[in-house]
């Protein structure tokens, strides 16, 4: 294809799409809005540019001139918030290290990405002290605290404490411009199998990225979930995991008053609610049942608060109690790889006025793709299904913001790409869409159960014993058969004096069978019932711990 390019005036100048240009916008709005950390620290905009200029200085002091791979290692907190902006910024790369992983996984995120500087929470120098001599690459260690109490330790050098160096650093920075595609971010994917996989992003994808959450949540129309700049933010996804799903970077950007709330419990959180009255979050499905779950929440006021979920699927009871509560819930799709955003639900101003149950139904589907995303959902012979909401297929997809492959892994990066008909990422999701463009998944590839030559859902199961009056959370996996190759297999936790047996639900899963809901090969052979669900690092049902304990004792 021909195309015709025009030559620029010679003293034109060609702005890169940068992480700085966020940040500068950040007293545009609201100047006055504050950040606040918890009872621990409160400041405003204009307040927190002199923060980063500090950091970006900061790390000057240290010699470092860019292209280094500084690690935080800290709860979400206003300087979680000021490394996302100063350490890219300066031209280097911010790892967020996800203190949920076993200490060997950890030591291992550290030594792959080749971490020069570590700032770490007090709270984890235990963590760091049990590597001394085991991280070569680790030049740097600064310690954060929250309160005064002295920082000391035997095992390794502490470079100095956070604020300490902070205070010691200028407040005058220029932030210079530079190419979009250098390295803003990396992080490590929990993959089922192996080492985690190190995902990395650069400048003009976040800015992208924030852009396109801008526009989703601001413009597209959707009456459900609406962001502006007069909104209060407070994030319940921790900071380590894929950017807190984006929304920090949009928040500064647009300057909304943001609330932290630090090491998470619900009463830390319930207070804060009350305190500074947040009207926008986002966190996986457990921690929302967390918070509804707790009786302190019972007199809290939660009608103006609207919340993504994400990571693993909304029950539909989950998201009736928390509509009933007032709560504005939806959910969002995306993966590490992902940055992640590539779906939101979408709730088209016609469908406003229909029942809760209709409500429910629509706020528990994937979403729909958002602008500047190409997504297919493609069968075993590589074609796209019907929009008929039967048709099932893998979620591929190609987006300005997708990870382009895994850090020094070359081959698991080709493997992501592989295939889709011309450079599309593989999410290994499997969905359905519908007429709407709204996605549904059906499940992971590697979680579907196959049961001779039938596919069974564990998502589609676990909604529906979900939907047992007696069930609290549910996981079910396929386990080996030798028949039938797989059967499916229940962990279910059951509410507060609530009772069940394996053949009372069995029971209450024939009235789906009867109505060709589910087939009968769907109804676990076997249950158990335990007192938690084993979960991931970041929140998720862990299937693949599940399997490995269970399949060999039932």
């Amino acid at each position: 294809m021909r195309i015709k390019k025009i030559r620029p005036a010679k003293n034109a100048y060609k702005s890169p799409l940068l992480i700085k240009n966020l940040f500068e916008y950040s007293t545009t709005l609201n100047p006055e809005n504050e950040i606040i950390y918890r009872d621990v620290s409160r400041y405003n905009y204009r307040d927190f540019q002199k923060r980063v200029k500090k950091y970006a200085n900061m790390l000057e002091n240290m010699g470092l001139k860019g292209g280094e791979t500084i690690a935080v290692m800290d709860y979400d907190s206003h300087r979680f918030l000021e490394a996302y902006f100063a350490i890219p910024m300066t031209g280097n790369v911010l790892h967020m290290i996800n203190w949920r992983l076993s200490s060997e996984q950890i030591l291992y995120t550290i030594n792959h990405a080749e971490d020069l500087v570590i700032i770490a929470h007090a709270d984890f120098l235990p963590v760091l002290e049990h590597f001394a001599g085991s991280m070569p690459s680790l030049k740097y260690l600064i310690i954060c605290k929250d309160y005064d109490s002295e920082i000391h330790s035997e095992a390794l050098h502490i470079y100095g404490e956070y604020e300490e160096l902070m205070n010691e650093a200028s407040d005058e920075y220029e932030f210079e411009d530079f190419d979009e595609d250098a390295v803003a971010t990396t992080f490590y994917s929990t993959g089922t199998t192996g080492d985690p996989k190190g995902v990395f992003f650069t400048h003009r994808q976040l800015v992208l990225h924030t852009y396109n959450l801008a526009a989703t949540l601001g413009f597209s129309g959707s009456t459900a979930c609406r962001m502006t700049s007069n909104d209060v933010y407070l994030p319940l996804t921790p900071m380590f995991h894929v950017h807190a799903w984006g929304f920090p970077f949009l928040a500064t950007a647009y300057s909304l008053k943001q609330v932290y709330v630090g090491k998470f419990t619900p009463d830390t959180f319930i207070e804060l609610f009350k305190k500074e009255k947040p009207t926008f979050s986002h966190c996986v499905p457990t921690i929302l049942q967390m918070i509804l779950d707790n009786n302190n929440s019972d007199n809290l006021d939660l009608s103006k608060w609207k919340v993504v979920t994400g990571g693993t699927p909304m029950t539909r009871n989950l998201a009736k109690r928390a509509l009933e509560k007032g709560v504005d819930v939806i959910v969002g799709y995306g993966m590490s790889e992902t940055c992640p955003i590539i779906a939101l639900t979408h709730i088209d101003p016609k469908y406003k006025n229909l029942d809760l149950d209709h409500h429910v139904e629509m706020r528990i589907r994937t979403g729909v793709p958002p602008l500047l995303s190409d997504i297919k959902i493609i069968n075993d012979n590589g074609q796209t299904v019907q929009k008929d909401d039967v048709e099932q297929g893998e979620i591929i997809v190609r987006a300005p913001w997708l990870t382009q492959g895994y850090y020094k892994e070359p081959k698991q990066g080709l493997e992501l790409w592989e295939g889709g008909g011309g450079g599309y990422l593989h999410t290994g999701d499997i969905a359905t869409i519908n007429p709407d463009n709204s996605i549904r998944i059906t499940d992971r590839i590697k979680d579907i159960i196959k049961i001779g030559g039938e596919w069974i859902s564990s998502v589609q199961l676990e909604n529906i014993i979900n939907s047992h009056e007696s069930v609290s959370e549910v996981a079910v996996v396929g386990i080996p058969d030798e028949k039938w190759s797989e059967s499916p297999f229940a962990l279910i936790v059951l509410k507060p004096n609530m009772t069940l047996s394996q053949e009372e639900l069995k029971n209450y899963l024939k009235k789906f069978v009867d109505s060709e809901i589910i087939s009968k090969w769907a109804i676990p052979q076997t249950v158990e019932f335990v007192n938690e669900i084993p979960k991931t690092s970041v929140g998720k049902i862990d299937k693949k711990l599940i399997r490995n304990q269970f399949s060999g004792n039932v």
